[in-house]
């Protein structure tokens, strides 16, 4: 499958490979001519074109049954190749890594490994190591449910039409279990998301943000018993570290209904069944 191939300059390398079928997804109907003829001198049939945004498909049906493999197996015969607009890059990459984790979507057929372009920054983003100055809420989402490689970097100037940016090819590969198990996707997300809102803070002043003030004694109890220093900052902690702070709160979550839908952006009040749970 190939997201974005624009006037088919990429899509032409692919079919010199010879894959026994191609899936294009290109949203501007101003490239249809161009990937037509190139339909038109593949194998009849080895080419499919899909006008539309790559958001408004679940591409859980696209492929044949046949070709499901066990997620802990080796992948299946299928590939995500992706020219990402840089307006949705990030969007897109979040809800294939939920599908990934939910093992729906394309993931439904197994470890689908993908190799996306995305504008360079971003790319740093989503592979930078701990310590890193790109460290973000991209990188640990990304790495903890694949593995993740910076495979080359373009000019902008290679693509049509050009960027003002350069670009980054990253490759992934689902892991066979995420490092952070045993949570939902959305728990591990919000939870990451609030930690890099403050990022040059010390951990402890983003993370109060996870509680309502009713519960805010929960932040320092968290720290205690994830055995994580509240003075670290988030660039400094590995996904492991992250995971076991992301497992109390879910454990707190599960004691306290409704805490996981507090929002500190939202400046919501407490849900009265949470103060109540405070006093049972």
């Amino acid at each position: 499958v190939e997201i974005g191939p624009g006037p088919g300059n990429i899509t032409r390398c692919i079919l010199e490979k010879n894959p026994r079928e191609l899936f294009v997804i290109e949203k501007d109907r101003r490239f249809l001519p161009m990937l037509e003829m190139l339909a038109d001198a593949a194998s009849p049939g080895q080419m499919k074109i899909i006008i539309g945004d790559v958001m408004d498909y679940s591409l859980e049906n696209l492929f044949p049954q046949e070709l499901k493999v066990d997620w802990h197996s080796l992948s299946p015969p299928i590939h995500f190749i992706g020219n990402l607009p840089f307006n949705v890059s990030t969007a897109l990459i979040i809800r294939w890594l939920r599908q990934m984790h939910n093992k729906t979507g394309p993931f439904s057929y197994g470890r689908v490994n993908l190799t996306l372009t995305f504008q360079l920054e971003v790319a740093e983003r989503i592979v930078a190591p701990v310590m890193h100055l790109q460290r973000s809420r991209l990188s640990v989402m990304c790495q903890n449910l694949a593995k993740v490689r910076l495979c080359d970097k373009i000019k902008g100037a290679s693509f049509v039409p050009s960027p003002d940016v350069d670009v980054g090819v990253v490759k992934f590969r689902p892991r066979r279990e995420p490092i952070i198990n045993d949570v939902p996707f959305d728990i591990v997300e919000k939870f990451v998301r609030t930690m890099f809102h403050l990022r040059r803070a010390y951990l402890v002043k983003g993370l109060r943000n996870l509680y309502p003030r009713e519960l805010n004694h929960l932040t320092d109890a968290m720290f205690e018993e994830a055995d994580i220093d509240p003075t670290h900052r988030s660039v400094m902690l590995d996904i492991e570290e992250i995971g076991r702070l992301v497992k109390v709160y879910w454990k707190f979550c599960q004691q306290h209904p409704g805490l996981e839908n507090y929002d500190f952006r939202a400046k919501m009040k407490t849900p009265k069944f949470v103060t109540k749970s405070l006093s049972d």
